[in-house]
């Protein structure tokens, strides 16, 4: 009780101390991460141009984006594409604000017009769309925008809208007719005139026949050129566009991954010939023991494999082709019940039966009348028949039709559902087994050509005349039992055990050593960026790049991480800020520059010799030609690639020899033996449209991503993703 009363006299110096220690948490926490303080509100993805996109909205997006794309679509592709989306959105509308482009009304009612023309819910009595109708839909979604409507929706279409989302369709509308706008505005700047298509066509046809000797610079050894580091430096400086980077990391790990033993698979491909013969059980129920038929003795051979393997049964009959590939010999060749495996497939050990094989076409020709019923699939809402009747109508349909053939075609246009064949009479051309779905496919490659039946799938009952039969191959059915191979229990604690002993030794010693001594294979990743999510073997690990770039990590520290099917331990090796590339980054793509810079002056300061003869006779080569040499593909017979010799060449008269070029692969020197110029054509408008239309249709990327580049872009995505 004396502790307590002295608590009591002494709460409100408790409180002062708790709330003195929670004010010091949020400023330690606030230090630790500046970006809260130098960055302002943590609620922006990034500023374009000066407009903010809010970390909000963008997430919803994202989400949105993320749905839509499916399965096979990660976080950061979804976030990168509606980034792109909100980049190309934010430039063009600065450059929309900078020229007065906008869309008034009577422009906005034009466009929803066009947009509009086809829904008969704004088209009057002679199918013209009427503005009218459009006022009242408008007023009518405000109307029951505050009221307690479903949704306060609206009928729209096949679906429903609400105020909200026709403001948004609006806007969409008008966006979209702004950037068409912009985009014309772009492609009538660009269209070629008269004079550029003239010169254009010179460049393409204009010729000339040269001689030339060239030194190349592999007749300088290598060792013989020296490039210091400083060189290197210099030249990325000079070529500074070449060679800036993105901020960036480079890491290192080992993956360690929880797969199968050899152990591990011994025993699955047991557990699966067990499944071969009867086993005796007892049955609780009945307190005795039962034989279990094996797979084989079973009578219940799609029962048995849908109880007992991976792989559901396929009741279809297949070619050789759809079996496995490693396998298709043995397993096609196999007598009827007999059984192959286990083997090894697609990652699971299988044992697979021949059940049945068949003589049947290659493909067939059919048509047929499809009578919907109510409860089939794909139904429109007018079908109102029951199966019953439906079953009653296609019977009837089949009587009609088998003692008068002639009427089939007008029974499909009366009565048939399906519009992929209604137009061509019912009818199917010749299409291979497996086409249909299995009770029509069953019947027509089963069955003879003339034969004519009534059959029922999940769309209806159809009323099927088999028109042909093309070819005969052998396919066989046959039942597998699979077994997915996975490790066992005991091999995944192993690799748990094996991947934190890595990583309490790499503490205290060497990544690269302690791997070394364990046989564990270092995989390094070099140049990651602050938005990169896939790594080499382990795939899609965003966490691990991500944790690279945060502030609190160091080069040399080391971290685990959980992946799919086991365990990653990385260690950060280094930083690399952005800005120029390093010498060292650098050196593969410069060097050779370089070297061939240096090998160059060499060339020249021994050459004394003024004409072509002479220049091969000192240096032990040989006078070569080239003819019809073109500047629109500045190649040379017998050197490649050569652009400036073949621009100098250009510039020189017929008969004369140039100075010495320091082309791509040597140095050379050339002179222009013939001069064919081009016949003038009397009107070049032909090419001027040519160009006009290579030009515009490259226009519109060119210049997104020009306005992209030019724009002032604060990207703060790496903090939220």
């Amino acid at each position: 009780m004396a502790v307590l009363n002295k608590i009591r006299q002494r709460s409100l110096f408790l409180i002062l101390i708790i709330a003195l220690a929670l004010f010091s948490f949020v400023l330690a926490d606030l230090f630790r991460n500046s970006d809260a303080l130098a960055n302002g509100s943590q609620d922006t993805v990034a500023t374009i141009n000066g407009k903010d996109i809010s970390r909000v909205e963008f997430v919803g997006q994202v989400e949105s984006m993320r749905r839509n794309m499916g399965p096979n679509g990660s976080d950061t592709q979804a976030m990168n594409s509606v980034w792109n989306r909100e980049v190309r959105k934010a430039v063009l509308e600065t450059e929309y604000e900078a020229l007065g482009l906008s869309v008034e009304k009577d422009q906005m009612r034009s466009i929803m017009a066009a947009s509009l023309a086809s829904n008969p819910e704004f088209l009057n009595e002679d199918g013209i769309f009427d503005e009218n109708r459009l006022n009242e839909f408008i007023a009518n979604l405000k109307a029951i925008q505050g009221l307690e409507a479903p949704n306060n929706r609206a009928p729209f279409g096949n679906g429903s809208i609400s105020y909200s989302d026709w403001i948004n369709y609006e806007n969409s509308l008008a966006t979209t007719a702004m950037q068409t706008t912009y985009v014309n505005m772009i492609k009538a700047g660009v269209n070629a005139t008269l004079g550029e298509a003239e010169a254009n066509y010179i460049v393409e046809n204009k010729n000339v026949d040269l001689k030339y000797v060239n030194i190349p610079y592999s007749s300088i050894a290598d060792s013989l050129v020296q490039v210091s580091k400083s060189d290197i430096n210099a030249y990325v400086k000079a070529h500074k566009s070449e060679f800036e980077v993105e901020e960036s990391r480079d890491f290192k790990f080992v993956y360690f991954q929880e797969v199968a033993s050899l152990e591990d698979e011994t025993n699955i491909q047991n557990e699966l010939k067990k499944l071969l013969e009867d086993r005796e059980e007892f049955n609780n129920t009945t307190k005795a023991t039962e034989v279990i038929k094996g797979f084989n003795t079973t009578s219940d051979i799609e029962a048995f494999v849908n109880a007992n393997s991976n792989e559901k049964f396929n009741d279809n009959f297949v070619p050789k082709s759809a079996l496995p590939v490693a396998f298709q010999d043995t397993i096609f060749n196999l007598e009827v019940n007999g059984v192959f495996g286990p083997y090894k497939d697609n990652g699971q050990f299988k044992i697979t039966k021949l059940i049945a094989e068949r003589q049947l076409p290659d493909s067939v020709k059919i048509r047929h009348i499809l009578i919907p019923h109510v409860g089939a699939r794909n139904i429109t809402p007018d079908v109102v028949q029951t199966e019953a009747q439906a079953k009653a109508t296609a019977d009837s349909v089949l009587t009609i039709v088998k003692s008068n053939r002639s009427k089939f075609p007008e029974l499909v246009t009366a009565l048939s559902s399906d519009p992929g064949s209604v137009d061509n009479g019912g009818e199917y051309d010749f299409h291979g087994y497996g086409t249909m779905v299995k009770p029509f496919n069953d019947f027509e490659f089963e069955n003879k050509v003339g034969d004519m039946e009534v059959v029922k799938t999940d769309f209806g009952f159809h009323v099927i005349e088999i028109l042909g039969q093309r070819g005969e191959s052998k396919l066989v059915k046959v039942a597998t039992l699979a077994e997915k191979i996975e490790p066992s229990e005991e091999t995944v604690d192993a690799v748990y055990y094996d991947a934190s002993k890595f990583e309490l030794a790499i503490k205290d010693g060497d990544f690269d050593e302690i791997a070394k001594a364990s046989n564990y294979v270092v995989r390094p990743v070099n140049s990651a960026k602050v938005l990169d999510e896939n790594i080499p073997t382990v795939g899609s690990q965003r966490q691990i790049v991500k944790w690279t770039f945060d502030k609190a990590t160091k080069v040399g520290d080391a971290k685990r991480f959980d992946v799919p099917g086991g365990f990653v331990i990385a260690e950060l090796v280094a930083k690399h800020d952005a800005g120029l590339m390093s010498a060292e980054a650098a050196s593969a793509a410069v060097l050779p520059k370089i070297r061939n810079e240096k090998k160059a002056e060499m060339i020249r300061a021994k050459i004394t010799a003024t004409n072509l003869d002479d220049l091969a006779a000192n240096n032990k080569q040989s006078v070569r030609t080239s003819s019809a040499v073109n500047m629109k593909t500045p190649t040379i017979s017998g050197a490649g690639q050569e652009p400036l010799v073949v621009g100098t060449a250009f510039g020189l008269a017929e008969g004369a020899t140039s100075g010495l070029i320091d082309g791509v692969k040597g140095v050379y020197m050339i002179q222009v033996t013939k001069i064919n110029d081009v016949t003038n054509l009397d009107n070049y408008q032909a090419m001027a449209n040519r160009l006009s239309r290579t030009r515009t249709g490259a226009a519109q990327g060119k210049v997104f991503q020009a306005l992209e580049d030019a724009a002032e872009i604060e990207d703060n995505r790496a903090t939220f993703y």
